[in-house]
């Protein structure tokens, strides 16, 4: 799976980086027709402690899905994340599968 990350306005460290990668890789399991991962850290300008934005957009062989969380932390944005498209993903193949 090709994983980009993309920092938007700053500069990610290797170590957010790498948990970023471990946790968009665990989506695999749910999975494996993910092509890629789009993820995108933003830095929203205000004054809540709660101004860190991760985007993941997923491709998925034929479809994209897409989730969005703000949060005070990356790393906490990212698990969200991670979490909704798990839930994504498994309605997904739950429609394919006609349960």
């Amino acid at each position: 799976m090709n994983i980009k990350i993309h920092s938007v306005r700053f500069d990610a460290d290797q170590k957010l980086i790498t948990f970023i990668r471990s946790k968009v890789k665990k989506l695999m399991q749910f999975d494996d027709k993910i092509l890629g991962a789009e993820v995108f850290l933003r830095l929203e300008n205000s004054q809540d402690m709660a101004n860190k934005i991760t985007e993941i957009k997923l491709n998925i062989s034929p479809n994209e899905l897409f989730a969005r969380k703000q949060c005070k932390t990356f790393e906490e944005a990212t698990d969200q994340v991670v979490e909704a498209l798990r839930r994504q993903i498994i309605k997904q193949k739950g429609k394919k599968t006609g349960r």
